[in-house]
């Protein structure tokens, strides 16, 4: 029975989409997941052993954690350096040495996200351009009706100038 659940807990491990790290409190890693390999470009073979920053510079959240004791949730980072945004979910195992985390992925998102972002300042801009040429027409017709309605006014004062001339 044992020999199955093992099996079971090996398949989930290999074929959960999360990333999944364990280290030490000296951040020494002790076992990762395929998909953990995957988010940092590495394989377990590398990953084991090495210190956590080697992957993740700043392991400040691990440590937070693990001095705290408990469990971090909804901690949202981003590692430029391998394409990855993701939200981590922490938690030590104080009698294991261990501190865990799970890595949920949330790069697709957070492009599509700075994406729409991006389209929205574009289309304001564009909104702004057309406003101010608008504005820039309405200008040039107001002006044009202020010199056609003072040429009109010039020309109705002239004409009641000589009508005045005429009476007299």
């Amino acid at each position: 029975m044992t020999t199955n659940h093992k099996t079971l807990w090996e398949l989930l491990w290999d074929y959960d989409p999360n990333g999944l790290v364990a280290v030490n409190h000296d951040l020494d890693i002790k076992v990762v997941n395929p998909a953990f390999c995957r988010m940092f470009h590495t394989s377990a073979e590398t990953a084991m052993g090495q210190k956590l920053t080697t992957l993740i510079p700043d392991a400040s959240d691990f440590i937070q954690t693990w001095e705290e004791g408990g469990e971090a949730r909804g901690i949202e980072r981003e590692y430029p350096q391998h394409n990855l945004y993701v939200r981590l979910v922490l938690f030590s195992i104080r009698e294991e040495d261990i501190i865990a985390c799970i890595l949920v992925d949330l790069t697709h998102e957070f492009q599509q996200k700075n994406e729409m972002v991006t389209l929205k300042r574009e289309t304001i801009q564009q909104v702004s351009q057309v406003v101010d040429k608008q504005m820039s027409v309405a200008q040039q017709i107001a002006g044009l009706l202020g010199e056609t309605t003072a040429e009109t006014k010039v020309s109705l004062l002239k004409l009641l100038e000589m009508i005045e001339q005429e009476n007299i």
